[in-house]
């Protein structure tokens, strides 16, 4: 998202002065990962995630590779190299890696049914583990954890929430508003 948030910026001030070309390890064009939790309620769908469809990225002239990565840069050749065998010169570059989750480094995180919550292939795995399994502990009572609960509630698990902090959403909500929050949500689990 931040990524093309930029380059949607740069095309404000002069659309030609630029020659663009974006790599993506994602399969498809960017996304709004705020709606991922929406998706896992049923709320909404992926093709309406979608910030900008191909056709922009085509009437922009922006050379997109989606599914491809850049392995390696050479700062001092201005060189790219993706995970495709593609190099590519640049003049300036812009890194936005995206989010990475953070798996507990425990035994057992490696095991099928562990998910991260960032991108759209984890709310696929999440929904298709959904349908083999019906207890789900999520680790994390920020908001991405309280929306991923909420999401797997509504794929018909019955879900715990561990969270290490003394309140939930500690970075966002006082203790006083953080146990009202947690009474409501254990209400509707």
């Amino acid at each position: 998202m931040a990524g093309v948030r930029v380059i949607e910026e740069l095309l404000k001030i002069n659309s030609h002065q630029y020659e663009i070309t974006i790599f993506g390890k994602e399969p498809h064009p960017n996304y709004n990962r705020i709606q991922l939790s929406n998706i896992l309620q049923g709320e909404t769908s992926f093709e309406n995630t979608i910030l900008n469809d191909l056709d922009w990225y085509k009437a922009n002239q922006i050379q997109l590779f989606t599914g491809e990565e850049i392995t390696s840069i050479d700062p001092h050749l201005k060189l790219v190299y993706s995970n495709n065998g593609k190099v590519l010169q640049f003049d300036e570059l812009i890194i936005a890696t995206g989010p990475k989750p953070f798996i507990l480094p425990i035994p057992g995180a490696e095991l099928y049914g562990v998910v991260g919550f960032r991108d759209i292939e984890d709310c696929v795995t999440i929904m298709e583990t959904a349908k083999e399994y019906k207890k789900a502990v999520v680790i994390g009572g920020g908001l991405l954890g309280l929306e991923a609960a909420k999401g797997l509630l509504h794929l018909g698990m019955e879900v715990d929430v561990v969270h290490l902090p003394e309140h939930l959403m500690e970075k966002q909500l006082d203790a006083v508003a953080s146990n009202m929050l947690r009474r409501e949500l254990a209400e509707q689990m």
